[in-house]
């Protein structure tokens, strides 16, 4: 999908539409998602807000809708998933799709690549781009070129003539110091590394990553669609309005991520065996600390109990802290791991604490219930 997050708040706002238009948080936060209008100025996902503005005086800076994302998310997904089941979702606003099972119902690939455009326009009144190729990598590199609002079919008899004059970045893996090492070997193409010798680059940045990047460099890439994808960790971080010395207010902030966290855990039928537990203190130097658990668990109270021992670990060097983040790790499905309950668990009640809280989030929102601590002196919940 085209600028997601920004094209889904253009739905309830249609006169902004032309305009650049900026989705982030207030304060210290960062750049969520801008329209390409905004772009055109230099603002990008994950900017300082700050910095959005200077760059972008004139946008429009508007806050994030989470829970509708994830529904026109979903029901995006359940449409491609009834164009074929081969349908492999890699983020909340991107897939691939295998279509080789349904050329014979649907017509040949642009076809049906026009067609998931034109549904997605109509029926959610935001736009996506397809590209369409003989692999995983060209059809992303396809897609990519072909935005906004476009489509690019790259036929495999075409796909060297397609690659071969693009920069390096266009392949997934090729970062700031792989593109760097490859350029003191003057190799600064796709090009330039398909007719590299393999020795020669594998020399370079390592054997793996050499085989894997001439791989797609060549178009020879061969990665199947994945359709059930793992989740291998999940979380939750914020940053502080104002940096804070250690203590009361940073401890709330970590309970409070570590709801957030472990509700999703559940929702997903997941289990965590690692917790990590990051701070960035006010000279921006940053500091992670992890421990993996006796047992796996979803438990809240268990990985609340895992990461305030983290926090109490780490020096802060006497800082303040601006930003703190909770990460689970070690995820497995909690059907395929056996939870056992502990001895303080009253077998009198049906369901523990923490689902009856999710039961009522899931009927009255994620703000509906969370922990005592972060309720203020006024009786309102605070947020990390």
């Amino acid at each position: 999908m085209d600028a997601f997050f920004a094209s889904v708040e253009l739905i309830a706002r249609p006169e902004l539409r032309g305009q650049p238009v900026v989705v982030a948080g207030e304060g210290r936060s960062v750049v969520v998602a801008a329209t390409y209008e905004a772009r055109a100025f230099g603002v990008h996902s994950a900017m300082p807000v700050a910095q959005a503005r200077r760059l972008c005086p004139q946008a429009v800076f508007l806050p994030p809708s989470r829970g509708q994302y994830s529904a026109i998310s979903k029901a995006v997904m359940e449409h491609l998933r009834s164009v074929t089941p081969l349908v492999e979702q890699v983020s909340i606003d991107e897939a691939f799709l295998d279509v080789t099972g349904s050329i014979r119902r649907l017509g040949p690939p642009q076809r049906i690549g026009q067609a998931i455009r034109r549904q997605v326009a109509e029926t959610w009144s935001i736009t996506c781009s397809v590209g369409i190729g003989r692999s995983r990598s060209v059809a992303k590199i396809a897609s990519t070129r072909a935005k906004p609002d476009g489509l690019i079919e790259v036929p495999p008899e075409a796909t060297e003539e397609f690659l071969r004059p693009l920069g390096l970045e266009v392949l997934w893996g090729a970062g700031a110091k792989t593109r760097s090492a490859l350029a003191r070997l003057g190799l600064v193409t796709v090009g330039d590394l398909a007719d590299a010798p393999d020795h020669l680059v594998a020399r370079s940045i390592g054997q793996a990553m050499a085989e894997h990047l001439q791989a797609m460099a060549r178009g020879q890439d061969q990665a199947p669609i994945v359709v059930e994808r793992q989740d291998k960790s999940l979380g939750a971080e914020t940053t502080f309005e104002h940096d804070l010395m250690p203590g009361k207010a940073v401890r709330q902030a970590l309970v409070g991520l570590v709801e957030r966290s472990a509700h999703r855990l559940r929702r997903k039928s997941l289990v965590s065996r690692t917790v990590a537990v990051k701070l960035r203190r006010a000279d921006f130097s940053t500091v992670s600390r992890a421990r993996t658990l006796p047992q796996p668990t979803d438990s809240t109270k268990l990985i609340l109990a895992a990461a305030e021992e983290l926090l109490r670990s780490i020096d802060t060097r006497g800082l303040p802290i601006r930003l703190i983040g909770v990460r689970l790790e070690n995820l497995a499905p909690s059907s395929q791991v056996g939870v056992q309950e502990t001895l303080d668990q009253p077998q009198c009640l049906p369901k523990s604490a923490d689902q009856v809280s999710d039961l009522i989030k899931r009927r009255f929102g994620e703000g509906a219930v969370g922990p005592g601590t972060l309720v203020s002196e006024h009786g309102q919940c605070r947020t990390g």
